[in-house]
């Protein structure tokens, strides 16, 4: 399959510069990671591929990192791309998602799970990116990709061919069927978006079990050169909500998850509101529970005093 090149949607005005994005009152510090970015290609007569996945990440799993692995093969054996670099961006807290841990949690997550790997990187981009208050800005996954291809082809000035010769390197978003058949209902993304996305840089699609890809598909028909679509050869459905879920129960998630993020998440004690919740809950319904309930201070007509339980909830919170 060939490239598609740009349809012309994408223009100048549709997000500011991804030079030009606030990172807040603080200035929080933010340097492109390009560490294992490949400067120079190994196979020649190929175009350079660099692969982005946006998501929550909340906890990253092994399935997220397995789609790289999956959309490398897949790429040395069908395309004409050499791979050059990888990375996880994930999303500003102002998505909002349940279940969503802090921005730097989930980069720290990140950078952990990916430490030995030899080409994958992790972007924060999106989660010190803040609005004009200082809080954080949520980044479309457009203008994601409009960074990504900022900071490659026009900072670090492309990739350089085995020939020599500095070439743009294609920036494409890697995702799970579930965000292509969103792109297929109505109404939900905007065309310009869709036209940036699809249009101007392309995607790897991961097939997962249960999805019709193909009725998502033909509502995209004109961008179909340039999505490429990889079936799962060994299916894998590990989810972050399904580990959230496991933790939430005080399961093991060990095997579902990298060790690094496992004890990341025990040392920081993430995903464990609900049962903290329940333990509190709990506590209190016991006999000191009980004690504590009688030893409340009362007033001078022998009821008791207002509990600052609206204050404590919000602590706890």
């Amino acid at each position: 399959m060939s490239s598609q090149s740009s349809t012309g949607m994408a223009t100048p005005v549709t997000y500011p510069p991804p030079e030009q994005a606030s990172t807040g009152s603080t200035m929080v510090p933010y340097t492109f990671p390009q560490a294992k970015l490949k400067l120079r290609q190994t196979q020649p007569g190929r175009t350079p591929l660099v692969l982005v996945a946006c998501g929550s990440f909340s906890p990253i799993t092994f399935l997220h990192l397995r789609m790289f692995e999956m959309a490398s093969d897949f790429v040395r054996f069908n395309t004409s791309f050499e791979v050059c670099g990888g990375y996880l961006s994930p999303v500003s807290d102002a998505y909002k998602k349940a279940g969503l841990a802090p921005g730097h949690h989930r980069v720290e997550m990140c950078s952990r799970a990916v430490e030995h790997s030899s080409w994958l990187m992790v972007d924060p981009y999106e989660t010190v990116t803040c609005d004009e208050n200082g809080e954080p800005a949520y980044v479309p996954t457009a203008r994601v990709l409009r960074h990504f291809d900022h900071e490659i082809n026009t900072v670090l000035g492309g990739i350089e061919g085995t020939d020599g010769v500095r070439r743009k390197a294609k920036i494409a978003l890697l995702a799970g069927a579930d965000l292509v058949m969103s792109m297929g209902e109505p109404g939900l993304w905007s065309p310009v978006d869709l036209g940036v996305i699809l249009g101007q840089y392309g995607a790897f699609i991961i097939e997962r079990s249960g999805t019709d890809i193909d009725e998502a598909l033909a509502t995209l028909r004109q961008y179909e050169d340039n999505i490429w679509v990889i079936s799962q050869v060994i299916q894998n459905d590990i989810s972050s909500t399904k580990v959230r879920l496991f933790l939430k129960k005080d399961l093991s998630v060990r095997y579902l998850i990298p060790d690094p993020v496992v004890e990341y998440i025990e040392e920081h004690g993430l995903f464990q509101d609900e049962k903290s919740s329940k333990k509190k809950n709990n506590e209190s319904s016991s006999t000191g529970g009980k004690d504590k309930e009688k030893e409340k201070p009362t007033t001078a007509d022998g009821t008791n005093t207002p509990s600052s339980s609206t204050e404590q909830t919000t602590q706890q919170s």
